[in-house]
């Protein structure tokens, strides 16, 4: 089995956590707007409590 070069290495490291962190970004935002709909659910319903319906 041939041996991998630092450099080979080094790049195929930096790919694979480029690739991890665009996808965490992407996992991260999905969850920011979930927890920003169910705020306004919250909100919604806390209104329509004050005022009576």
């Amino acid at each position: 089995m041939k041996q991998l070069s630092l450099k080979k290495l080094m790049a195929i490291l930096m790919v694979v956590g480029l690739v991890g962190g665009l996808a965490g970004c992407n996992t991260v935002a999905g969850a920011g707007k979930d927890v920003q709909r169910g705020g306004e659910a919250v909100t919604d319903a806390a209104r329509d409590v004050q005022q009576g319906y």
